[in-house]
Formats: structure tokens, sequence, C-alpha cells
């Protein structure tokens, strides 16, 4: 047997030897840089309570959209996968995860799983339907060590800042604990995430504005107190170490309303009587709101839009949310964002981070717009686009327009904690592979594109996420 290829040194490097070489070097300059994660889903309780991860299908399979859809699409159920209100036989889960893996080969989920098996749980052979058992024992053995506790893989992980996302009305007691512990030296960094507060289609929105309104309106009542409520909590995040809002929206449209029309479609939204484009509409003032908001408070805005949440009724129905049939659709960003970019795209130290599952626009307008709006900030491939290849296609489509200073840095925007260090080694890889061949295309000094790999992954999210 040849080497195992989670071991090989050159993976995702160039297959021609002469820029394999110069991205060689290039990556090691920062394979060893710390891990800064300043968007992603981890609850920042699992690591204050530093609680032990149940089993291997707890940690691995379920919680893991990426994972759970491709089996799911293999024909096994979603209750058989731990998804819905019953239990699953966490075993049972795994053999079909096992059974399952020659879909992920190609995939960036089983490139990222594959490196977790290596570097993480050290295993030394791939799932199998035939060695399902024998790895779900090893995997629930290393998972009663001390040290595969989530603090301690915290500190062999090397993450230095990672940030979770919070609803708005959240104590954020978990991170305020950990900013206290002084056993604890890494950043865990609360994240404000309104868009269940925003977005009146949401069917838990008026239950949510009254609760925001009742707890931090200071008193007033309607839009008045709404609008005041948002910005209370804006400011408790802030005081608990927040750094950026996060907007995941259908479409990134903004609109400026005036405080009478705002308050009618309020009125009409919370009477129940508000119409598709009333709803449409007010969504699009309050994206507008938010980044008042942040030119007001500092905290950096980043949208996440085109996503068709829960595309299949009946599975959202039994499942819920967030259970692998979030389905991209096309966006418009350029007249999208215009009336927001109007008012704030040069205001002094406003961050607008853009986001996409389209990338489609990646060239044709978010290089654009970054490329002279001061504020506006290009972010890294998120999602269905966070693979090795659609990162390469980003960076050809961005860079000769916006260059490499208006990129977010790589954000892993991931549930899976275990997976953090694959995906940070995977964008590190990818973009010492860029550079190697922007320098053997002569674009490109040697020596320069050592100070640039070094400002992608180390120096661009500090300064873009200002922390």
């Amino acid at each position: 047997m040849g080497q195992p290829i989670a071991d090989h040194p050159d993976r995702l490097l160039p297959a021609d030897p002469g820029v394999r070489d110069i991205a060689r070097s290039l990556f090691k300059k920062v394979e060893g840089l710390p891990i800064i994660s300043p968007h992603g889903h981890v609850d920042a309780a699992i690591i204050e309570q530093n609680t032990p991860f149940p089993d291997p299908a707890a940690l691995l399979v379920t919680p893991d959209h990426y994972v759970t859809r491709l089996i799911h699409a293999g024909g096994v159920p979603m209750d058989q996968l731990g998804l819905g209100s019953q239990p699953a036989d966490s075993r049972q889960v795994w053999r079909h995860f096992c059974e399952a893996w020659p879909d992920f080969e190609g995939t960036a989920s089983g490139y990222w799983i594959r490196q977790e098996f290596a570097h993480v749980f050290g295993l030394p052979e791939e799932p199998s339907a035939d060695n399902a058992d024998r790895l779900y024992d090893a995997l629930q053995a290393k998972l009663s060590e001390p040290g595969f506790r989530p603090r301690e893989l915290f500190k062999e992980f090397n993450i230095e800042v990672l940030a979770t996302t919070d609803d708005p009305l959240d104590s954020l007691d978990s991170h305020a604990a950990l900013h206290a512990d002084p056993s604890f030296a890494a950043r865990v960094l609360p994240t404000f995430r309104p868009d269940q507060y925003l977005n009146m289609a949401h069917p838990a929105w008026r239950d949510n504005v009254d609760r925001l309104i009742d707890t931090a309106g200071e008193g007033a009542s309607g839009y008045a107190g709404y609008i005041k409520a948002l910005e209370a909590r804006r400011r408790h995040f802030v005081e608990r170490g927040a750094v950026s809002a996060d907007h995941g929206v259908f479409t990134p449209a903004t609109l400026k309303l005036d405080d009478g029309e705002a308050e009618r479609l309020f009125e009409r939204g919370r009477a129940g009587q508000a119409s598709p484009a009333d709803r449409d509409a007010f969504e699009a003032h309050m994206i507008y709101q938010m980044a008042r908001m942040s030119v007001e408070d500092g905290l950096v805005m980043t949208i996440h839009p085109g996503s068709f949440r829960n595309h299949h009724s009946p599975t959202f129905e039994a499942f819920g949310a967030d259970t692998g049939h979030d389905i991209p659709v096309a966006v418009n960003y350029t007249e999208a964002v215009r009336p927001l970019l109007q008012d704030f795209g040069t205001a002094k130290d406003f961050h607008l981070v853009l986001f996409t599952l389209d990338e489609t626009v990646f060239s044709r307008e978010l290089a654009p717009l970054a490329g002279f709006y001061p504020s506006v900030y290009l972010g890294a491939p998120w999602w269905f686009l966070d693979a090795p290849d659609a990162m390469l296609r980003f960076r050809s489509a961005v860079t000769e327009t916006a260059g490499f200073s208006r990129s977010s840095g790589f954000i892993d925007d991931t549930r899976a904690f275990c997976s953090i260090p694959a995906r940070h080694d995977t964008a590190r890889r990818i973009e010492a592979s860029f550079l190697a061949r922007m320098v053997a295309e002569h674009r490109v000094t040697e020596e320069r594109a050592h100070e640039l790999i070094v400002d992608l992954v180390d120096a661009s999210p500090r300064r873009v996420f200002k922390l």
C-alpha cells in the first residue's frame, strides 16, 4: 500500500513539480499560524462547560448537514440519522455513515472527514460497512479520554479566536464565563444574528418581536420600541466581546423607508396582515437599519444571502431547519445593496462583508463593489463553495479586479467542531496553490507571495473583523 492520502504532505498542492515546490514553501510559511475563525456555529456552552462529546455519531454525523444530506440522498431516512424528535441508535447511525462512505469520495466533506480521522483521531483505516463497529468503538474510547474534551481540543487545534452565532436575546453567560476564566486564554466571541426578528415571514416573528420589546425596549412600544430594543441588544453583544452582526437573508435587498412607512409595515406584520411584498420591503429596510446601527456601534456587518431555506417542506415539518435541504439560488448584489451603500459605503470604519452561494457574481458584481467601496470586503467562499476547486475559482475570479487586500480571510462557518483544523488547513493549501501559480507565471515575486499568504491567512481576518 502507498501512503494514505490524508497524510500526503502535498495534498491539494499543484501537480506541476515546479509550481508545487513554490506552493510547499508558501504553505510552510502559514501552516503553524493560529486559527482565526470569525464566523461559525459551535455552541459556546460546549467550550465553557467542557462537555465530553457523547458518541461518534452525535459528534461527526447527526449535526453535520453536509454529511446527513448525502447519506439521505443515498436512500437512508432522516430519522435513521439521529434527526427528529425520536432518539436513534447512535451505533446504527454510524453504520449508515460507514456504508455510505464511498459516496463521499471527491466531496469537500469527505476530504475534511478523512483529515479528521487521520489527524484528530489517529484512525488507521477508513470507514466501511465491515469495520463500522470497530471504528465506532475506537472513536468512543478516544472520546472518553481527557485530552478529547472540547477545551483540550481547542488548544490542540491552535484556535486563537472562535466566533459563535447567537440569538439577540441570548444571555451570553457562557461567553462571559469564558472571558472571566483565567485558565482559558483564547477568545470565544458572540455574533449578533437577528434573522428571526427581522423577517416577518418567519413563523415566530411576532412572538420574537414581543419578547424583544418587552425585554429591551426601554419602555417604548411599537416600531420605536422595536428599534430601541435591537440597538440595546447589540450594545449587550458589544459588551460581551462581539465584533460582528450576521444576516442570513434570501436576497441582499436593502431599502430606506421613512419612519412612518416602516411603522405602518411593522404594525401590519404584528396584526398578521402583511402581504409578501410588505414582508420583503420591511426586511430590506431592516437590513438597511442594521447597516446604520453598525456604523454607529462598530459591529462588522456580514450578509449571507442566496439560500432557499427548507426546500423540502415534509422534511422541514418532520425534522426542522438545518437538515440539509437549503438549496442555493441566484442573487443580484449590484442593485440590491445600492441603497445601503449610497448612505454608508464610504462611512468611516464601517465594514460590510458580502458572501454568496452564487459564484456567478464573484467577478461580475462582488469584486467590482469591493474594488471601489472602502466598506466592502469579499466574504470567503461559503458553504457549497468552501471546497478546493471552488476556492480556487473564487480567488481567480476576484483578484484581478479587487486584489488580495479586499477579502475577509477564510470562514469555516461550521457546527462540526472537529473539522475546524481540516477546513483551515484546506484554505491555506489553496491560497498557497494560487499564489504559487502567480509566482510561476511571473505575475508576483516569490518574496511578495510570502508576504501575501500571511496577510490572507492571518492579517486579513484580524483587519476585516476588527480583531
